[in-house]
Parts: structure tokens; sequence; C-alpha cells
């Protein structure tokens, strides 16, 4: 991943209770197509993948937004069928943010209230750079 590379994990387990099918294969598929509509905008700052499991078994389908030296988020709740414009929309919107930080308040749609999680950048120090606590 380059320095400029925005990455979107997309579950590939996850399962809607009382269902068999797995609802991440179809969610890549479509934000893959609608990246691509939106490519000059957002879609070519982005590449997409599918991962085994992201843990949020509980709420299914997850997704994840990932950069370097950004925040990373986790949204659980995700429908291939009615969520793909809020994905988009905070894709335009996670790319432009300097170090990835928002509040759910400034987040489109659904994604508001299906954050699982917000991970702050890694921060790396050198030895110089190290803080003693006595």
């Amino acid at each position: 991943m380059t320095a400029d590379t925005h990455k979107i994990f997309v579950c590939t387990s996850c399962r809607h209770r009382g269902e068999t099918c797995r609802p991440g294969y179809e969610l890549i598929r479509k934000l893959q197509h609608a990246l691509k509509l939106a490519a000059p905008v957002v879609g070519d700052d982005f590449e997409i993948s599918g991962v085994a499991c992201m843990a949020g078994c509980t709420r299914p389908c997850t997704v994840a937004f990932r950069a370097n030296e950004k925040a990373t988020y986790l949204f659980g709740d995700i429908d291939p069928e009615t969520d793909i414009d809020d994905l988009v929309a905070f894709g335009e919107q996670y790319r432009s943010l300097e170090d990835g930080w928002c509040s759910s308040g400034e987040r489109p749609g659904k994604l508001r209230h299906t954050a699982l999680a917000r991970i702050p950048a890694a921060m790396i120090m050198t030895e110089a750079d190290r803080i003693v606590v006595s």
C-alpha cells in the first residue's frame, strides 16, 4: 500500500442470522462498481479487498476503512442493498481528512450509528522521542 492509497476491507465470513449466504462478496462487487462510477472523486484512491474475519460476527456485514497515518474505522450492520451510497460518501470524506478523524455526527447516513471501532493511527517514535516516566 502506498502512502496515498486508502484501503477498504470487507468481511467475507459474515452471515446474517439464520442465513447461509455471505453478503460480503456481494458488497465487494457493488462497492467496486460504485467506486468506479465515482472514480474522479474517490474511486482511484481506494483498494477493496475481502478479509476472512474482522470479529464483527454479531453485526454483519463488517467493513473497515484504513490508510497510512489515519484513524481506522470498523463499521457493522452494513447491507449491500442499502448502504453503498453511504460507504462511497464516507470514502470521499475519509480521503479528505488529514488524520482520518471525524465524529459520528459528521459521518454520512447509517454510518453515524454503526461504528464498531475507531482506532487511532499508529505512531512511531524514535529513541530520541521517547518519553521517560519515573
